[in-house]
């Protein structure tokens, strides 16, 4: 499944594997609305930010990864991954590659249909101002089953993300101070 950034210059494809086993989730998280207005895309609110839950080495990049960027909102926080070269969000994942996690914007596949509907929902807001999740036994079956599979096969070694000479990130992050994030966070 063929992706891009905004631009078209950072692209790849999601392999089959990544597609097949991906959970397709809704995220209403702030962290997610708090990110995508980082990058200046329009605000997903009351809307989630749609992701694809799916293992790191299931994403192949073909073009441009010397325009890979990363940010975090804050200095423990998730890596954002984007494309420096019109700011397109890309995907999310743990600090470690030893956490094969990444959750894919769909924004940024060409034809997402193939994703099929969103089957699960986080952090929906609630009328009493709490959060709730819906349908989350299959984000959490399918991030065990991947993050099993990744651990026993090793190919969680196999991330565009990470160098595993160092364990570090690819790309040094911009890591935003209290006052820089705070803007994002309305």
């Amino acid at each position: 499944m063929p992706f891009s950034c905004e631009c078209g210059t950072l692209h790849g494809h999601i392999t089959a594997e990544g597609v097949h086993s991906g959970t397709h989730v809704g995220c209403f998280c702030r962290d997610c609305r708090a990110a995508q207005l980082y990058f200046g895309q329009p605000d997903p609110a009351p809307g989630p930010v749609n992701i694809l839950q799916m293992s790191p080495e299931e994403i192949c990049f073909e073009g441009g990864s010397e325009k890979l960027a990363l940010m975090q909102l804050s200095p423990k926080g998730m890596l954002r991954w984007y494309s420096s070269c019109c700011n397109a969000p890309l995907a999310t994942t743990a600090r470690t590659a030893k956490f094969p996690f990444a959750g894919f914007d769909v924004k940024r596949i060409s034809d997402p249909s193939g994703l099929g509907p969103i089957t699960t929902r986080g952090f929906v807001p609630q009328s009493n101002g709490k959060q709730s999740h819906e349908k989350l036994r299959y984000a959490a079956v399918g991030m065990l089953t991947r993050l099993s599979k990744s651990w026993l096969s090793g190919s969680w070694r196999n991330t565009p993300f990470f160098d595993l000479g160092d364990g570090k990130p690819v790309v040094a992050p911009t890591i935003l101070s209290k006052t820089e994030r705070a803007k994002f966070y309305t």
